[in-house]
């Protein structure tokens, strides 16, 4: 059982609040509370020593990333940052670490206007969980269940270079050297699509942050609309390092890695000269992949037939070091 039929099996139920616009099966949650002119949109993840990040991590990186994930998933709802609590489990309380771990944790808070307003501590193995708070006006925030046959699908900036980070840092990759910072940038320290979340409100159709892997949440997207998609792979918007990779990871790392978060969306035929004229508030790009179909399913070529990934995604419950 993955992690996404483990929660639909054991933990997926109606709400029984009105308040609860929109519960368990998207980014965040969506809550319209009595009185409020915006709709709250609320989000969680947990990171892991020895899962999500190696014991030798730098503190301010764990700080940072473990902010920016939460922040990802306010961008895929198209939500503006509002507030956030920490909870930290920690084997002891070593001043060294604290102090960097604060700092990127800060660092990505200044940037995005965030207020750290609660949480908890206590000791145990090392574990950060953020539940981060934005909002959007009532029925704008962007959903997974609005693609529709015959939108393009888009994705922004650029895929699978913390997959070569990964890669390069585990010793199972080469790069030439100009390309190194980048990449491990990019696995430490992403930078969450906030602002180009906020600028496709009323554009796109459905939207999703690429945390998994662009097979495995463009799939959650897909069956959340209950539509298919057809993907071009050669149109993958890929970096000169992730060129100079490619003869020998191929395109694996870019379609089912994860950590790009970056956001997937859907866009109508009739909206997508809105999208070209959003140039100069989406500086990272974005680049049409494919179009949603009818039926079920993602189908990826490359121009000269089918293409299969070795697998679908990342998933907490397969071999953490396999790609």
């Amino acid at each position: 059982m993955d992690e996404f039929g483990l929660i639909e099996e054991f933990f997926t139920r109606p709400a029984h609040r009105p308040e609860v616009v929109l519960g368990i099966g998207d980014d965040a949650a969506l809550l319209a509370l009595a009185g409020a002119a915006d709709t709250l949109a609320v989000t969680t993840d947990t990171l892991v020593e020895g899962v999500h990040f190696s014991r030798s991590a730098p503190a301010f990186d764990v700080g940072y990333k473990a902010l920016a994930v939460n922040v990802s998933d306010l961008a895929a709802m198209g939500a503006r940052p509002l507030a956030f609590f920490l909870n930290l489990a920690l084997p002891a309380a070593d001043a060294e670490w604290l102090a960097g771990f604060r700092d990127g944790l800060f660092a990505l808070a200044d940037a995005v206007g965030l207020d750290l307003i609660g949480g908890d501590t206590v000791r145990g193995p090392l574990a950060v969980t953020i539940t981060a708070l934005g909002t959007v006006a009532p029925g704008a925030a962007l959903r997974r269940d609005g693609a529709r046959p015959g939108d393009r699908v888009y994705v922004s900036g650029l895929l699978g270079e913390a997959a070569l980070g990964f890669l390069l840092r585990g010793g199972r990759l080469s790069l030439p050297s100009q390309f190194q910072e980048s990449v491990l940038a990019r696995l430490d320290r992403p930078w969450p699509r906030i602002h180009e979340g906020q600028a496709l409100v009323g554009i796109a159709s459905a939207a999703i942050d690429i945390s998994d892997g662009l097979v495995a949440d463009l799939g959650h997207l897909l069956k959340a609309s209950g539509v298919g998609a057809r993907l071009n792979i050669r149109r993958l918007p890929l970096s000169d390092a992730y060129a100079a990779a490619r003869p020998a990871v191929g395109y694996d790392p870019a379609l089912v890695f994860g950590d790009d978060y970056e956001l997937c969306f859907t866009v109508p035929p009739a909206r997508v000269q809105a999208l070209a004229g959003l140039a100069s508030r989406l500086p990272c790009g974005v680049r049409d992949i494919g179009e949603i179909v009818a039926g079920a399913g993602l189908t990826l070529h490359d121009g000269e037939g089918v293409y299969t990934p070795s697998r679908a995604g990342y998933n907490h419950f397969d071999d953490p070091g396999s790609l």
